[in-house]
Formats: structure tokens, C-alpha cells, sequence
């Protein structure tokens, strides 16, 4: 007898849609289960915004997006609201300024609450009977709360470092980690561990770069193109805590010969000597204060002290299109990402050989050499998600690769994320590279 074909573990991608809008949208709120409802509402700098505010802004997203322009008689939860968090969609009006987000301490985190179950039923409800544009708009609106997601992160942990108690924001912080990302648990301090730098000759000649094909991405990775690249080779790991301790050691942060100009008026004017969050060997983090491990990699650095360290190492950093190229060969669901709420540091890379390239994706954003700027034949969508990438290619510098905090599932080889050169409170590191 004919056997039958097993479709058991086949999952309609509609449904599946679905599950992954409910799995996000839970982590959402996961991520600030111990937060009082004070934790939630402060603001600590201009760049940062409220944990709470990341959570209406998503449910803003897809009542907006979704349900309000596809959802025929759907009836907004709050007119208010589209006031308070909207973002920078100048197309949907005017907005509460970015730097006085910290002063919405109403509605409460309850109130925030309500509304996103309220979000979440009824996209789950409608989404059977969408059209393909709306289900798109899902597919979207799910990226874009888990980069929200990591941006709550490392605003709650820039708010959490300016108290002198330095606050955990999860108690079990390590056991939890421990179960669910094991190589993001506490490591005794051993600065060997990470192995020698080696390098990694990288692909040259004419490579094709960019998305292509199926799977989601953002606009800002296409078109697919190609790129010329010289002869190069790749830093086998990002650079470790205790390297960079040998850049400070040597007077790093006081040659100015390291740095650019700007770098160096940044570093004058700042009084920067460490990496963020740097103390007398220890490091905040999530779990509060704790022991720098010398082997991690070195973290929340800027693409100014990215550079000049490259500079005293007499190497550089590598471009986005050698980054993307050498990632091409590497699975973009493995590394040290976010998979619960837990302990969100970088840790050595798992890999026991120093002979090929580790830590692709997770663990650091690794700074690129190269601006954030359109790819040729790049065209933004029309009307308000339009806003969404193209409006914000000035100024700013591609970091590649995810981090720690980085939502599994989220990354790609093609994956562009960006930053001006002196932000550093997300989680940024660096590979270096040299021509050959």
C-alpha cells in the first residue's frame, strides 16, 4: 500500500500569520511583566522613550495601518491616542513631541494594556477576511514591534543605569536566561576564552547584495544589486572587552590622532573614557551591576570610538556589502538573541574554533564603514509607510548583524539597521577588517 504524505506539520500561512502576531505581541508584554507602573512611564533621555510608550505606539501602529484603513466601520479605541503615539508619520498629523514622552504619565500601563488586548482581538478577528495589502501591513506591523521590542530594551536599560540603587529589571534575571539562551548567562571572567583574532580572507569581485526573492524585509534592503569589493579579510569574532580595555590602557581616548574630527570634539565635549555603562571593571546590565567579562564582546560603543579603535589596531571597519557577503553562508536564527525576558548581555561566542568566522548575527550590532544611504533603484511606498526607512537616510551609519536583544526570527543577512555615529545605548560593537 501507497503510503500517504504526512501534512500534519503544515501550517497554513495565514494561520501561521496569526500565531506570530500573538507570540509578538505577547513577548511585548512579557518584557514588562515586573515593571511598576513608574518603571514603565519614565523617560530617560531625547533618544530613549517609555517602556509603555513602545507598547502603545505598536497597538497605534496596527490600529492604524490595519484596522482603521482596511477594517471598513472599525472605530478607533481612543480618538486621543493617535495624538500621543504617533511617532514621525508627518502623513497621519500632528504628534506629542519625542522629548516629552516621559510626561505622559497618563493613560496607565493598565489603560495601555486594555487597549492592546483590544488591538489584538480584533486584528485576529479581521484577519481571515483581509485583503493581501492588510496582511502585508501585519507582516510589517510584526517587524516592527520586535525592533520596538529592543528598543524598549536598551531604553529600559539606559533608564534603569541612571539610578545610583542600579536596579535589576528582572529579578531571576540569570536563571531565566540559563533555561532559555544559555550563552547568555553570567560567564566566569577568563580573557582567553573568546581565542586569538584571526582573519578571514573575504569574497571579492562583482557580488549580488541585497533582499531578493520570498521572505519579508524592509524597503531600505532592496533592490537587489551588485557591488564591487577588493581583496579584504574579516575579523574572525567582534572585538572582546579585554582588547578594548588594551585600547583604553594605551591612551585611546586621549590621542587624537584616532579619531575624526567630529569623534574627537564628541569625546572632548562628552568627557568619554569607556564604553556605556563602564565602571571600575563592572558593567550595568539588565541584571543590574555586574562583572565585565573580559572574553565578551565589547559592547555600547559608538561608530566614532568604533573607528578609532579600528585605527589603533591599524585595521578599519569592514563596508556593509564585505559584512552582508561573508553572512550569506551563515544561519541567521543561531547566535545570542532574544528568545524571553532574561539576562540581555553579550557573551563569548559558542563556537569552540577560532579558524572561521563566529558571532555573525546576534550577540553585537556590528558598526560598518558605510553610510545609510538608498541602494540604486530604491523607491519608498507610497503614503504614510512610506516614512517608515527612506526619510532617515542622512547622517547615519549601517550597523549589521542583530544583538542580544534582537527578537529571534528577525534578522537577515540582507538586514540594515542604523544609528548616528555618536548614539551608542543600543547594544553596538565591532568586527574589524583590513584590505589584503
Amino acid at each position: 500500500m501507497a503510503s500517504r504524505t504526512d501534512t500534519s506539520h503544515r501550517t497554513d500561512p495565514l494561520e501561521q500569520l496569526g500565531r506570530r502576531f500573538a507570540a509578538t505581541r505577547r513577548l511585548s508584554l512579557d518584557l514588562v511583566a515586573t515593571l511598576s507602573d513608574a518603571d514603565a512611564s519614565a523617560q530617560s533621555m531625547p533618544d530613549a522613550s517609555p517602556a509603555k510608550w513602545h507598547l502603545a505606539h505598536t497597538s497605534w501602529f496596527f490600529e492604524t495601518f490595519v484596522l482603521r484603513d482596511h477594517l471598513p466601520g472599525y472605530r478607533a479605541f481612543d480618538d486621543r491616542y493617535a495624538y500621543l503615539f504617533n511617532s514621525y508619520y508627518e502623513a497621519e498629523g500632528p504628534r506629542h513631541a519625542r522629548p516629552s514622552r516621559g510626561l505622559l504619565t497618563r493613560p496607565s500601563l493598565d489603560e495601555i494594556c486594555v487597549w492592546r488586548a483590544h488591538v489584538d482581538a480584533a486584528v485576529q478577528t479581521a484577519l481571515p477576511d483581509l485583503p493581501p495589502a492588510a496582511q502585508a501591513l501585519v507582516e510589517l506591523g510584526i517587524h516592527h514591534e520586535q525592533q520596538h521590542q529592543e528598543l524598549l530594551l536598551t531604553d529600559l536599560k539606559h533608564l534603569f543605569a541612571q539610578n545610583p540603587l542600579g536596579p535589576a529589571a528582572w529579578p531571576r534575571a540569570t536563571a531565566i536566561a540559563r533555561e532559555v539562551a544559555p550563552f547568555s548567562a553570567p560567564l566566569a571572567a577568563s580573557p582567553d576564552r573568546a581565542g586569538a583574532l584571526q582573519w578571514i580572507k573575504g569574497a571579492e569581485g562583482i557580488v549580488s547584495v541585497g533582499h531578493g526573492g520570498e521572505g519579508f524585509s524592509f524597503d531600505c534592503e532592496g533592490p537587489r544589486h551588485e557591488a564591487l569589493l577588493t581583496p579584504h579579510a574579516l575579523a574572525s569574532r567582534p572585538v572582546s572587552n579585554s582588547e578594548w580595555q588594551q585600547f583604553i590602557d594605551d591612551g585611546g581616548y586621549h590621542t587624537s590622532s584616532l579619531w575624526l574630527s567630529d569623534g574627537w570634539a564628541w569625546v572632548q565635549a562628552d568627557d568619554v573614557r569607556a564604553p556605556a555603562y563602564w565602571r571600575d571593571g563592572r558593567q550595568f546590565t539588565l541584571a543590574g551591576w555586574q562583572d565585565a567579562d573580559p572574553a565578551a564582546p565589547v559592547t555600547h560603543i559608538s561608530f566614532f570610538e568604533a573607528d578609532a579603535f579600528a585605527s589603533w589596531a591599524g585595521a578599519r571597519l569592514p563596508t556593509e556589502f564585505e559584512w552582508e557577503a561573508a553572512a550569506a553562508a551563515f544561519d541567521p536564527h543561531t547566535g545570542q538573541q532574544l528568545d524571553a525576558a532574561g539576562a540581555v548581555q553579550p557573551a563569548v561566542a559558542s563556537a569552540d574554533t577560532d579558524t572561521d568566522l563566529q558571532q555573525m548575527f546576534g550577540s553585537v550590532w556590528e558598526w560598518t564603514g558605510s553610510a545609510y544611504r538608498p541602494y540604486p533603484g530604491f523607491r519608498a511606498a507610497p503614503g504614510a509607510v512610506g516614512e517608515y526607512n527612506g526619510k532617515f537616510m542622512n547622517g547615519q551609519f549601517v550597523l549589521r548583524g542583530g544583538s542580544c536583544a534582537t527578537p529571534r526570527g528577525h534578522l537577515r543577512a540582507s538586514y540594515r539597521n542604523f544609528f548616528y555615529p555618536h548614539q551608542r545605548w543600543q547594544f553596538t560593537g565591532v568586527r574589524l577588517a583590513k584590505d589584503i
